[in-house]
């Protein structure tokens, strides 16, 4: 972290600048403070230069909105877009986005202040780039934006910055005539055969990554720089150094052949079964590390905003046209540790060899490769000719860029060389690719030299933007007319915004689908495959009534794959509530409409407008699908969802004009439960003067929906206004039915008489009666309950769980919670009760004894609500779903089976989903839900 220089901005939108945070080669890093409320945000700011280039900033653009949908768990949550209202008539619109700022080192700075990490970091470290890494590959993308400079060391685990080969560009800059020159990294085996990356990709430059954290060099240093293809090629790594049980997964990662690389939840799940969340907790930075992670934090609390010269620009100058041509340009210039060209050893520089540096055009990737999100309106453009190259974007006296005077904030020792070289998605065109079983053409290229593991010496002047790297950069073949011949070298494809390829059904591709994985023993695998959706328009893509065929058996580990996905119509309103009908049907009310999918082939069969603003369907007999809607009662066919009979609520409680139905509050087979209240008129006592009042009455009632015909109803106090109070049924026995009111339904005269206690009803099943009110403990009124039919009652008192005889209140067993956390609502199952808890603990506890089975944690990082707790209908798949992901457990032991993520929508112009999820039980099919895409994962 820097002081900012005289030519930084002083305001990005509502945020004031504060430092540098980290310069990269095509963005500087700032942390920021919003002056009104103090939130402080880690800015990543386009250079002004580069800005200009249209093709820099739509890959800059696509590479925000891929932020946006991983945010979440180990990627820091996004906080303006940086979308100014006016942009500058002097230059091009300033290009910068906001994330929360994480105290936190990059890779590269913590290898140099305490050398290589030991195995337990470098396992969460690993878990956690891995746990992203799924998220992308799921959805049939590639990330592109893994190296040291790009990773960041926080207290709590990982943190990851780039989302894609700018955010991990080693040098950029902006060259005559709109183009933009990159100075690409290390290649994959595969791309120096100019084959086309895949997930695999990632993997590799992952295992590069660890052996890098875990030795302070590379598998790949050793040798002349004019062999580093070959290298990477065809020798082993050189993995000595790493820790014994490590190397292999490393060695597994750097496989030549990316089919025999493992899976980024593979690998995930061998490096940490409790996920990266789980074994970092406590702790698990070095002590000198973590001190200076703090040391950061409290130096960027104490910063104060800079005062602003006014003859100071705020932003930088932009000289490059913004109408120029869109082709990108790589040079792959290897630098020193201080930035500088390195000058190439005697003894590596071949008889006649080159003295310039290789240099490569940058094309776009062939259509339908692999990529990152992007833009819709960007178009391939072929390799431009060679172009002279311009003075690199930063140079200037010859220092590092700093004002004279400009002081470091982290006194941790001599700054370490800035290790960011990036792996980037590369593919070789074919004209360039050498004849099979030929070897390529070497270019000599100088190496760099390797990381220390201890602090070296200052750095040296360097003019270039982008900070060493770590990996050697690789001799790439020449073109046909050789390295220095017409094609100007190698022609490598870094994959600019393509323009999308025509695609039968739009809609399709809207959603992406994110599978995560566990393995056993609670052991964390994130899936990586990709399943496409088949919800478009009105319909799912499901061409007959046939069932969906059976899916494949999975990998151990891997999670199953949906039996089929439906997307609601992106047309009709966002769906309201959803049931599932005798396990033959999913039921979806919205605004709009009512609307049925079938569940064995997730194809919609009908809806009906009569539905809309219904509450969640319930089966009233073997033949009928039952609706509450805001005004009447209806019962609907569930081939076709017409109207088989219809009660308004002004005939079937006449004597109640007005009744405003609340939500059910339960149901038991044929009866539902639900509350309702009406405006009455009281009339001034006489002859005293006075005004008529108006009294909200309200009532609890129970009605038959398959006889169609209410069985009883009994007064209940008014709940806040409107009126209605909300009551939910805890458990239904054969004499009555426990009933609790929601705290948000309680009046201020009711919460003040409970006294911070909450409150169970008893009513008769016959009759209605009221038959008791009693508290339990302490349990507040937003405590969550449960009962069973046995006479227990559970319910969460402080940060514990307590069980209590239903009808005595006396204290039967107490499980004690974490620090800190309260349990959620719990969910009991045969002779176990499942629990929940805001700290993200699942477990199961002996409903007669009060033992501890087991629990285990979703891995979600931080804390948040508890978790929703379903059950399979076999009662052997336990499904926990939250606002980040669902986590699926044997019920029985509590093994992490596997885990669920959908990033969102996948349309570049799309909205980011941020709903929670649901899921509902159907036989041997549970059905997830958020917000618009349904998944049927089958389930034991």
């Amino acid at each position: 972290m820097e002081a900012l220089r005289q030519d930084d901005p002083r305001r990005f939108g509502r945020f004031t600048a504060l430092a540098r945070f980290h310069e990269g080669a095509s963005a500087v890093r700032y942390v920021a403070r919003d002056i009104a409320s103090g939130e402080v945000a880690l800015i990543t700011a386009a250079r002004p230069e580069l800005a200009a280039v249209p093709a820099y900033r739509r890959r800059f653009q696509a590479e925000a909105r891929t932020a946006e949908r991983l945010a979440g768990g180990w990627v820091a949550p996004p906080l303006d877009t940086g979308e100014e209202p006016e942009p500058p008539a002097d230059g091009p619109e300033p290009l910068w986005t906001a994330a929360g700022y994480v105290p936190a080192l990059p890779l590269a700075e913590a290898i140099g202040i305490a050398g290589p990490l030991d195995e337990r970091a470098l396992r969460i470290l690993g878990a956690g780039i891995a746990e992203i890494l799924s998220r992308v590959h799921a959805a049939g993308a590639v990330l592109q934006g893994l190296a040291p400079g790009t990773v960041l060391l926080a207290a709590d685990g990982p943190r990851l910055t780039a989302f894609g080969p700018l955010g991990a560009a080693a040098s950029a800059e902006a060259r005559p005539g709109g183009q933009l020159s990159v100075r690409l990294g290390y290649l994959t085996p595969e791309q120096i055969e100019g084959k086309e990356v895949s997930a695999a990709s990632d993997l590799f430059v992952l295992g590069l990554l660890l052996a890098y954290a875990a030795t302070g060099t590379t598998p790949f240093t050793e040798g002349p720089a004019e062999e580093a293809a070959r290298r990477i090629a065809g020798d082993e790594p050189e993995l000595d150094a790493v820790p014994e049980a490590l190397r292999e997964l490393i060695t597994n990662c750097l496989a030549k052949d990316p089919a025999a690389r493992p899976t980024a939840g593979t690998v995930a799940a061998e490096l940490a079964l409790e996920g990266a969340a789980g074994l970092a907790r406590g702790g698990w930075l070095p002590e000198r590390l973590a001190a200076a992670v703090a040391d950061q934090e409290a130096r960027v609390l104490a910063l104060e905003a800079p005062e602003e010269n006014p003859e100071t620009p705020e932003k930088a100058p932009a000289p490059v046209s913004a109408e120029a041509p869109e082709p990108v340009e790589d040079t792959a210039a290897p630098q020193t540790a201080e930035g500088t060209a390195a000058p190439q050893p005697e003894d590596a520089r071949p008889v006649d060899a080159p003295a310039s540096p290789v240099e490569t055009s940058v094309a776009p990737a062939p259509a339908g490769s692999p990529t990152t999100a992007e833009p819709e309106d960007v178009r391939p453009v072929d390799a431009p000719a060679p172009q002279e190259p311009a003075a690199p974007v930063a140079a200037g006296d010859g220092d590092i860029g700093e004002d004279r005077g400009t002081t470091r904030f982290l006194n941790t020792g001599p700054r370490p060389p800035q290790n960011d070289r990036p792996t980037t998605q590369l593919s070789l065109p074919p004209e360039l690719v050498a004849p099979p079983g030929t070897v390529p053409a070497p270019v000599a290229q100088p190496v760099p030299p390797a990381l220390p593991v201890a602090p070296v010496a200052p750095q040296q002047p360097g003019p270039t933007h982008g900070g060493p790297a770590p990996y050697p950069a690789a001799a790439l073949p020449a073109g046909p007319a050789g390295s220095g011949g017409a094609g100007g070298g190698p022609m490598v494809s870094l994959p600019l915004p393509p323009a999308p390829a025509p695609v039968p059904d739009p809609a399709a591709s809207r959603r992406t689908l994110l599978t995560i994985a566990a393995a056993a023993v609670g052991g964390l695998i994130v899936g990586g495959g990709s399943v496409a959706a088949l919800g478009s328009g009105d319909t799912v893509a499901a061409t007959d009534d046939k069932p969906a065929p059976k899916p494949r058996r999975a990998l151990p580990g891997q999670p199953p794959e949906p039996r089929w996905i439906y997307t609601h119509p992106a047309s009709e309103s966002s769906p309201l509530t959803t049931a599932v009908w005798r396990d033959k049907l999913l039921v979806v009310t919205s605004e709009s409409q009512a609307s049925a999918v079938d569940l064995r082939t997730g194809k919609r069969l009908w809806q009906r407008a009569d539905g809309a603003k219904g509450q969640a369907a319930l089966a009233a007999g073997a033949d009928l699908v039952f609706l509450a809607s805001p005004s009447e009662f209806l019962w609907l066919s569930p081939k076709n969802g017409k109207v088989v009979h219809r009660v308004r609520y002004t005939d079937a409680f006449a004597d109640l004009p007005g009744l405003a139905v609340g939500p059910l509050a339960g149901n038991s087979g044929p009866v539902v439960w639900f509350t309702g209240s009406h405006t009455v008129t009281v009339k001034a006592p006489k002859p005293k003067k006075g005004k008529d009042k108006e009294v909200v009455q309200a009532h609890f009632f129970a009605y038959d929906i398959v006889q169609r015909k209410e069985l009883w109803r009994t007064p209940v106090p008014a709940g806040r206004a409107p009126g209605t109070p909300a009551y939910r049924v805890v458990v239904d026995r054969s004499a009555d039915v426990l009933v609790r009111q929601d705290a948000v339904s309680l009046t201020a005269a009711e919460v003040k008489a409970a006294k911070g206690k909450g409150s169970i009803r008893s009513f008769d099943q016959k009759t209605g009666k009221l038959l008791w009110t009693k508290q339990y403990a302490a349990a507040s009124p937003e405590a969550a309950t449960g009962g069973d039919e046995d006479g227990t009652l559970y319910a969460a008192v402080g940060k514990d769980l307590q069980a209590f005889e239903t009808d005595t209140t006396k204290p039967l067993w107490r499980v004690e919670g974490s620090d800190g956390s309260v349990f959620g609502t719990p969910l009991v199952a045969g002779p176990l009760i499942h629990t929940t808890e805001r700290s993200q603990l699942v477990g199961a506890v002996e409903r007669e004894s009060g033992r501890l089975v087991w629990r285990r944690s979703t891995e979600v990082p931080g804390t948040g609500n508890a978790p929703s707790l379903t059950i399979s209908g076999s009662e052997k798949t336990l499904i926990s779903t939250d606002a980040v992901q669902v986590t699926a457990f044997s019920a029985a032991d509590g093994e992490r089976l596997w885990k669920f993520q959908d990033i969102g929508s996948a349309d570049p112009k799309g909205a980011t989903v941020s709903a929670s999820y649901r899921a509902l039980a159907a036989g041997e099919t549970v059905v997830v839900q958020r917000d618009r895409a349904f998944y049927a994962f089958p389930v034991a």
